[in-house]
């Protein structure tokens, strides 16, 4: 029986997300996995995350938990989920300058004065549906036609949109990063979870999913 961790780190809503890995893969065991030897034992792994960078990373800081997770995102198929894709990059402007996982460059700044195309104040945090503009293939986007809406709430962004990770972007002001992906990694800024017919898809693919792509 194929295994997933949910990685439980004291932050955001960990059961939404398991449930619907429960309801796109229900042979497979999900778990909410809260240390080190929960999330070594997985066959994949998923991070998600709402709140602030810096309470996250000083939560992985205990029981071993931020080894086992750079390990797993080196070695099973693993998806960032909101904050779990931000905490992937090197920094984060949140709570000045926090260091991040590392795994990918880039840093995550705060939409600061953003503006829509008329001029006008564009509200922070980015909260509803917006778009996703596939900007590179992958097996996740299979079934998910170019531009599908997903439901997004941050206030921060990945400040990478021409990175060769991304594969996914989205306009809010900027263009920033809304998906990433290199080797068996693979994150968004919005959640699969809340973004209906769309975000299950992305969810059964990462079921479905090897973790095996082309890096960048």
């Amino acid at each position: 029986m194929a295994s997933v961790a949910v990685l439980d780190y004291g932050m955001g809503n960990l059961r939404s997300v398991a449930k619907a890995l429960e309801h796109v893969a229900p042979k497979a065991r999900v778990t909410l996995a809260a240390d080190a030897r929960a999330v070594a034992a997985a066959d994949r792994v998923v991070f998600p995350g709402q709140g602030a960078m810096k309470g996250c990373m000083q939560a992985l800081m205990r029981d071993e938990l931020r080894a086992a997770v750079l390990r797993a995102a080196r070695e099973r198929p693993f998806l960032g989920i909101c904050l779990g894709l931000q905490a992937l990059y090197e920094r984060s402007e949140e709570g000045g300058n926090v260091a991040g996982l590392g795994l990918l460059p880039g840093e995550a700044r705060l939409f600061a004065g953003a503006v829509d195309a008329h001029g006008a104040r564009l509200k922070v945090p980015h909260m509803g549906w917006n778009s996703v503009q596939q900007v590179r293939a992958h097996p996740l986007w299979e079934g998910i036609a170019d531009d599908a809406r997903f439901y997004f709430v941050h206030s921060y962004y990945a400040d990478c949109a021409s990175a060769p990770e991304t594969v996914g972007v989205t306009d809010y002001g900027p263009r920033f990063t809304s998906a990433a992906a290199y080797g068996n990694i693979f994150a968004v800024q919005f959640h699969p979870e809340k973004s209906q017919r769309a975000g299950l898809r992305l969810l059964q693919n990462f079921m479905a999913w090897d973790g095996r792509t082309e890096k960048c």
